[in-house]
């Protein structure tokens, strides 16, 4: 009988033990009133006088609420699923601050989801989805204060227009593409025909020089041709003056007669009459002496 009653109080004390693990909090009720929290650790509670009443998480939680349907300044109904990240902090409190916790903050996110968008329009709703989530994490955040439940984060998931409504924000959208596209290829057209400008341009100005160094070397060539040229006629004629200056020099040692003179004279009228001229004019003193020439020259060939 000892042993039974033994073994009774062992299992009576052995199941009167808890360990509350990590990331957990025990709530415990002393005879159906609150008695404490207990904390991560080995704890002993008084057999058929206390009870664990509630065992909370501390871990950050995620709810994902099912899409809400809300109504924005201009009449249009939406569908909005949000995804709410709180902590509970005071057990306490969440324990006995509001009866099922998790429909209680889905209806508080729905209807402040519906009272912020019910002041916006729809495109300034679709674009503002930060402002929408700072204020809703805000009211959330004060209003479970006294449920021991801290708001970290709040999300907006998805926002569903009406099919209407996506229909034209689609058609808007493909004008919008459409419209960067032509504004693009426009781009593309002026920056290719620039370019090509420019390219011509360039080869233009390269042709105009390459003509104006060939034309300057043509002159430079033209030019050295000519001193060359000019250089040689001087050569020649001062050559030629020379050869004259000699041959008088010559004449002038022999100290010539009359008559030679005279006769170099008709040797000078003879080359000039095989020129072009037409006409030659000989003065009178040489007219007999080219008579007497002639004469000679007859008798010289009746002697042969």
């Amino acid at each position: 009988m000892f042993l039974i009653i033994l073994a009774v109080l062992i299992v009576v004390v052995v199941s009167n033990i808890k360990v509350v693990p990590q990331a957990y909090a025990y709530v415990i009720e002393r005879l159906g009133a609150y008695s404490g929290t207990w904390g991560v650790g080995l704890h002993i509670k008084i057999p058929f006088i206390d009870r664990v009443a509630k065992r909370v998480t501390l871990k950050e939680q995620v709810v994902d609420f099912a899409p809400q349907p809300v109504i924005t300044k201009d009449n249009v109904t939406m569908q909005i699923d949000t995804v709410v990240y709180f902590q509970i902090t005071d057990p306490k409190l969440y324990a006995y601050g509001v009866e099922l916790p998790m429909s209680a903050i889905e209806n508080l996110t729905a209807t402040t989801l519906r009272n912020i968008i019910g002041d916006m329009e729809l495109d300034e709703s679709l674009t503002s989805r930060d402002v929408i989530n700072t204020k809703m994490r805000s009211i959330l955040d004060e209003a479970t204060d006294p449920w021991g439940i801290k708001v970290n984060r709040v999300e907006l998931k998805n926002i569903i227009p009406p099919a209407g409504i996506r229909e034209a924000m689609e058609k808007q959208m493909k004008a919008e593409r459409e419209r960067r596209e032509a504004i693009l290829r426009a781009e593309g057209e002026k920056k290719s025909a620039i370019l090509v400008a420019e390219g011509e341009k360039a080869a233009a100005i390269l042709k105009a020089e390459a003509e104006k160094e060939s034309q300057i070397l043509k002159a430079e060539a033209e030019k050295e041709s000519a001193i060359r040229i000019a250089e040689g006629e001087a050569q020649a004629i001062l050559s030629v003056q020379e050869a004259t200056a000699a041959g008088l020099r010559m004449l002038n040692d022999a100290s010539p007669k009359d008559s030679v003179l005279k006769i170099k004279s008709l040797e000078a009228f003879e080359k000039a009459a095989d020129g072009q001229a037409t006409k030659i004019i000989i003065p009178s003193e040489i007219q007999g002496l080219a008579g007497l020439a002639a004469g000679l020259k007859a008798v010289m060939d009746e002697g042969k």
